[in-house]
């Protein structure tokens, strides 16, 4: 590995964003931060590197307070042996690797059934687990695919926080959230005055993400155009604002995810065939939950405890027939459609264990569709609803799509999320089903 340098401890701690020493040399004398305050950070960063300090004003307090308490692994005082030095920094390098192998170990110890925020006990999982331990400490590009709600945030943050980059930025931006007209203002950054509107600087997410990790998702609905700028960025690390004459450097990891069929959008035209082979160096590939019902236990375990967190709740568990109804259910929104009926049961609930009867109705009497449809000509109730005999597909997608609108409460993200389409196609179904309606579902979604 060839050495870095930095003059001070800010600059150190700039450069450890994306490089990964064995062993790291300070003075304790430096401008700026100096090399107690680097320790200080480093320690409370939690980072295990070892380091080794080099002082010409050394004595037997500062070596104690030193070792001991900011937590470095040797001690030198200056003028040094170079030989000493070589020695210390092969035992150093030596006590990274035993660092690196307990880490390792922690990791794969974890990896039996969680994995940060990620849970899971199937061998689909474990193999995610064990890719994802593989891709994290890389700086190769990472797809992520699946279903909407399957968690693919989830694994972008998960990449993010194995990699040398954890302690930088982790931005997200959703692609087909944005008009076509803001979405390169807001990767890009613009300049003031560069189109109506743009009254100062704004920096894009490019530069909010330096030395972190960038999450595009649903880059199937990126304008082609963009993806054209996006690809170069890729290729040279440079951007160049709206407006701006300049490029500068960006030395940013991106993720990328979508819940299309990645070889399918190319063949269709909405995503770069050059674009999808330079993202897609590592493809992680999340299976919905039905696929994996034998995780339901653990991960609805896990948002229990996230949700008593969240409401100050005491729901001590759930009961086995409630597990046996999200068993039998197919979960079409996948595990954000699980938290969400989770997250309603625990407020219900207050205290004590979710029962049947703090779950919505399309749970208990195995209803058809959960929450979507409209317009059917019998009744319905609850949350459930079922279409009449003779009604047509176009009739039962504008029930579901204006039902889904209902129960989310006018917000059209979360409805787009639970139908499994995207926010640009959900505005185009409400056109075609006429202004009043585009209106009625209007300010509460975006």
């Amino acid at each position: 590995m060839t050495p870095e340098t930095a003059a001070d401890g800010n600059e150190a701690l700039e450069k450890l964003g994306s490089f990964a020493p064995d062993v790291i040399l300070t003075d304790l004398n430096m401008p700026g931060l100096d090399g107690f305050g680097f320790l200080r950070r480093l320690r409370d960063a939690e980072d295990m590197t070892p380091t080794i300090v080099l002082t010409a004003f050394g004595n037997i307090e500062k070596a104690v307070q030193t070792v001991h308490e900011l937590g470095a692994y040797w001690f030198l005082d200056k003028p040094y042996q170079s030989g000493v030095l070589e020695v210390l920094i092969r035992r150093a390098g030596s006590h990274a690797g035993l660092l690196a192998d307990k880490r390792n170990l922690e990791r794969q110890l974890s990896y039996k059934g969680s994995l940060g925020e990620l849970v899971g006990t199937t061998p689909k999982m474990q193999e995610i687990f064990a890719l994802l331990q593989q891709a994290g400490p890389s700086k190769a590009c990472v797809l992520i695919t699946g279903e909407s709600g399957t968690g693919k945030e989830l694994v972008a943050r998960t990449v993010h926080a194995l990699s040398p980059r954890r302690q930088g930025p982790f931005i997200a931006i959703n692609c087909a959230a944005l008009p076509e007209t803001l979405i390169e203002s807001e990767l890009f950054g613009h300049e003031k005055g560069s189109f109506t509107g743009a009254s100062e600087r704004r920096a894009g997410c490019f530069e909010v993400a330096q030395h972190g990790t960038l999450l595009l998702d649903e880059i199937g609905e990126m304008p082609i155009p963009t993806q054209a700028k996006l690809l170069r960025i890729l290729e040279d690390s440079k951007v160049r604002r709206l407006g701006g004459k300049a490029e500068f450097e960006v030395d940013v990891r991106v993720v990328a995810a979508t819940n299309k069929v990645p070889e399918e959008a190319v063949r269709g035209g909405h995503l770069r065939e050059d674009l999808y082979y330079r993202l897609n160096v590592f493809q992680i590939h999340l299976p919905p939950l039905r696929e994996r019902k034998d995780d339901m236990p653990d991960i609805a375990e896990a948002l229990l405890h996230e949700l008593n967190r969240k409401h100050e709740c005491r729901v001590a568990e759930i009961s086995p027939a409630v597990l046996e109804a999200f068993h039998r259910h197919s979960w079409p929104g996948n595990v954000r459609e699980l938290r969400n009926v989770l997250e309603r049961a625990v407020i219900l609930a207050g205290e004590g264990a979710i029962e049947l009867k703090h779950l919505p109705a399309f749970l208990v009497d195995g209803s058809v569709a959960p929450a979507p449809g409209a317009a059917p000509a019998v009744p319905e109730d609850g949350d459930s609803v079922r279409f009449a005999v003779g009604t047509t597909v176009d009739e039962a997608e504008k029930g579901l799509i204006l039902r889904t609108l209902e129960h989310t409460r006018n917000n059209k993200t979360r409805a787009a999320e639970i139908l499994g389409i995207s926010l640009k196609t959900l505005h185009n179904k409400l056109k075609e089903y006429g202004g009043a309606k585009e209106e009625e579902a209007g300010a509460a979604g975006g």
